[in-house]
């Protein structure tokens, strides 16, 4: 039997923490573990991985066209791949085109190469927002570009999801794809920011 819409139900975060606690009690979920993986997969693996793709992109021009051409495959020659990447696209940002990546349905995200999706990337207010008035949202969101650069905004689903190649900032002709990865960001492989030498 389905609520009706005036039923009040508890947030999705206390509803989260309640089955965890059950869960923790019967001795079926160790939290530590729980909290590593997140950690994991929302700080280290994933936009680690999609930031040594991109490095590799400015490196390497046959690379980079590889990766447009087929994302999935290109991110694959680096070993990234696996559930929630089965089909990636890589849209790459220039001078006068800049791409942003949302979810409008829920929150269809490239596991293998950004890790879990952020918090804002699956409230309701991005997903509707973005797609409507995108460079009002980037603005808020501390990325103003100038009235001539084009926004594009991509809706990912179950059966592809996007991933931003974002512009290589000036000054580093000469760093490696060490150097270069390190500067790379989650936001910035999403659209909602550019790289900076600085960061």
């Amino acid at each position: 039997m389905s609520q009706s819409p005036t039923t009040e139900r508890p947030p999705v975060a206390l509803r989260t923490e309640a089955l965890e606690q059950i869960l923790v009690e019967r001795g079926l979920v160790d939290p530590a573990v729980m909290d590593a993986y997140i950690r994991t997969y929302e700080q280290d693996v994933g936009p680690m991985n999609g930031a040594k793709v991109v490095a590799r992109a400015w490196t390497d021009p046959d690379y980079r066209q590889r990766l447009l051409d087929d994302g999935t495959g290109a991110i694959a020659e680096l070993g990234f791949k696996g559930s929630q990447g089965e089909h990636i696209v890589v849209l790459e940002n220039t001078p006068t085109e800049h791409h942003v990546v949302v979810c409008t349905l829920c929150s269809c995200y490239p596991w293998p190469v950004l890790g879990l999706p952020p918090n804002w990337y699956k409230d309701p207010a991005y997903r509707a927002r973005v797609v409507r008035e995108p460079r009002a949202v980037l603005a808020e969101m501390g990325l103003s570009l100038a009235d001539d650069v084009a926004i594009h905004v991509s809706d990912s689903s179950s059966e592809v999801r996007y991933m931003v190649l974002p512009e290589r900032p000036e000054g580093t002709e000469a760093w490696s794809e060490e150097q270069l990865a390190a500067v790379v960001t989650r936001d910035a492989m999403v659209g909602v920011a550019t790289v900076s030498a600085t960061q």
